[in-house]
């Protein structure tokens, strides 16, 4: 079963406290770096999506928006294929920052809004790809459940997360964070794709191609040699296919 930490304050939504904790980010100016940190297993991940131009995707959890222009540059549009890519986030502060660094873009769209309640049409998404953030959501059933609205008939979904159980390096990091977090293992993951309907569910480890330094000097690892036995172990991704059914609309309609 998942773990999750949870000595916080219940009278807030679990989403008003992760806006709250990403606009701090923002404020304090770590978002720009989650990019630094994850390139190297999104650049490994992409390649498996098989995007075609003029496919529609989804990035949940967009963040400042840096794996949305890497995926808005493969589907971008052709003649009678109007390729898109739509960023979701929690944090509007983090909406704000992808909107200002992607101007260039116009098959890429940001959307202030819940995982739990994604603003969208049915059987629309291709693709859905979550870079680092399906841990944070305090219900991912829920979050799951309309993964499954929003994907189109036979649509793939990505989840890319370096907090599980088999990577006991990331769970020093859980415990110092300002919010609570899903802590699962690979399998419990499985299972939970499998209990939504999801189909031909698997999973890998990504490891993080990175260079890594002579010496470390950062707080998370004791030593060098940890910090490249984590980035061995590396990021788990899930990956599953929406079966061929349509879902019934819910009154979300796209303008």
């Amino acid at each position: 079963m998942s773990q999750v930490n949870s000595m916080f304050d219940q009278s807030q939504s679990g989403d008003e406290r992760l806006k709250q904790e990403f606009n701090q980010w923002v404020a304090d100016g770590r978002a720009e770096g989650m990019e630094r940190y994850h390139l190297s297993i999104v650049e490994q991940t992409i390649p498996l999506m098989g995007l075609k131009s003029g496919e529609r995707v989804l990035d949940l959890g967009c963040g400042t928006g840096w794996v949305s222009r890497l995926l808005a540059r493969l589907v971008a549009e052709t003649p009678g294929a109007p390729g898109q890519v739509v960023g979701l986030d929690i944090s509007d502060e983090m909406v704000r920052l992808a909107r200002a660094a992607s101007r260039e873009f116009e098959n890429l769209l940001f959307v202030w809004g819940a995982a739990g309640r994604i603003p969208w049409e049915e059987n629309y998404f291709d693709h859905v790809l979550s870079v680092e953030s399906f841990y944070y959501y305090p219900d991912q059933d829920r979050v799951l459940a309309e993964l499954f609205r929003v994907m189109a008939p036979q649509g793939r979904l990505f989840i890319l997360i370096n907090l599980y159980k088999e990577n006991p390096y990331a769970l020093r990091w859980a415990e110092k964070l300002e919010v609570p977090v899903h802590i699962r293992s690979e399998q419990e993951y499985v299972q939970l794709l499998e209990a939504h309907t999801f189909e031909q569910v698997e999973a890998r480890r990504i490891p993080d191609l990175t260079p890594t330094p002579d010496e470390y000097t950062g707080k998370w690892f004791a030593n060098v040699e940890e910090l490249r036995d984590s980035r061995r172990i590396g990021a788990l991704l899930l990956m599953a296919r929406k079966p061929d059914f349509r879902s019934p609309g819910s009154g979300y309609e796209v303008c």
